[in-house]
């Protein structure tokens, strides 16, 4: 690997919380991003924010470099299934992009019934996506035929996104048929392209999470990320039958490390006030995280060795999009 642990402890200190460039344009701040909007154009910053269960936790060393570096190529390799929203990076964790108008939904694939849908599975709360899943599946096994999709809605930070059939995004007329059609069949076949991407890399892409909107001439487009260990989960190929067979857990490279350290180790699954990160599991997010990238990618990672914040700032002026 080529970030140790040594490494990722030294920046613990220098992640990038949030950003506050005064003339980049009106700024909103999500959960992992702070997009700010020019007319018809956005300039998206990555920060190292990390979040679980809807709540902002802290921050993970390298994430926004990570992510957006996984995303970029996730976005080149799959540009002939479906048109993104990228216009340019200058900078390591910075996308410029069209403006978009978003669907007002999240568009959750699954090959597996693992991580929140196995727990919804379990406690009967996977009939909101009204599938009609059978009795007796098995936790980390692939879901009966083809992958699902499963969306969810989009809560505001600290609210919670909730299942969602596609009866009732119809009903509440948060899509129109032909629009939710069309949809669906973009995120399955991004699907099918990042499921053969990962296992070329001997990783099993289980599922993962697409934004979609149109742009001004009403072109689909998939935008946000794609692909990323805070959007997708991933496992280790080489050994899944093996683990599967001893009833043992799954070797993960994603987000699910956190949620699962929360649960067993802080009690919390997002009800009430969120615990602090310690750095022992930031520490290990960042070595999964780069772990990730280095497989998927084929390269290593090399994170910059100037501090994240004056780096943009500096990138940002040189393209021109803040005054130097």
């Amino acid at each position: 690997m080529s970030i140790t642990e040594e490494q990722a402890r030294a920046a613990l200190s220098q992640t990038l919380d949030h950003t506050d460039f005064s003339g980049l344009g009106a700024l909103y701040r999500g959960k992992v991003r702070d997009v700010y909007r020019q007319d018809n154009r956005l300039v998206l910053v990555t920060s190292d924010r990390v979040s679980a269960f809807d709540h902002v936790l802290g921050t993970i060393p390298f994430k926004g470099e990570i992510l957006n570096q996984i995303t970029l190529d996730g976005f080149t390799k799959t540009a002939d299934v479906l048109p993104n929203h990228v216009l340019f990076a200058p900078d390591p964790s910075v996308i410029v992009a069209r403006a978009v108008k978003a669907y007002p939904i999240e568009f959750v694939v699954r090959g597996y019934i693992t991580g929140s849908l196995w727990r919804d599975y379990q406690s009967g709360k996977a009939e909101a996506y009204q599938l009609g899943l059978p009795p007796g599946l098995h936790k980390d096994h692939p879901l009966p035929g083809a992958p699902l999709l499963t969306p969810s809605t989009k809560a505001e930070i600290g609210l919670h996104d909730e299942p969602i059939s596609k009866a009732e995004i119809l009903r509440r007329g948060l899509m129109t048929a032909p629009a939710l059609e069309a949809a669906e069949a973009a995120a399955l076949a991004l699907f099918r392209r990042g499921a053969e991407t990962a296992l070329a890399r001997g990783l099993i892409l289980v599922d993962t999470k697409y934004e979609l909107g149109t742009d001004q001439d009403g072109t689909l487009r998939v935008i946000d990320e794609i692909h990323t260990p805070d959007s997708s989960r991933y496992w280790i190929a080489e050994d899944h039958e093996e683990r599967l067979a001893r009833g043992e857990p799954q070797r993960m490279l994603d987000k699910e490390n956190l949620r699962e350290w929360l649960i067993k180790e802080r009690g919390f699954s997002g009800q009430g006030t969120p615990p602090a990160l310690d750095d022992g599991i930031r520490v290990r997010l960042a070595l999964f995280y780069a772990d990730l990238y280095e497989r998927l990618l084929g390269r290593p990672f090399v994170p910059s060795t100037e501090p994240p914040l004056p780096r943009i700032r500096r990138n940002l002026a040189s393209h021109g999009l803040l005054a130097g």
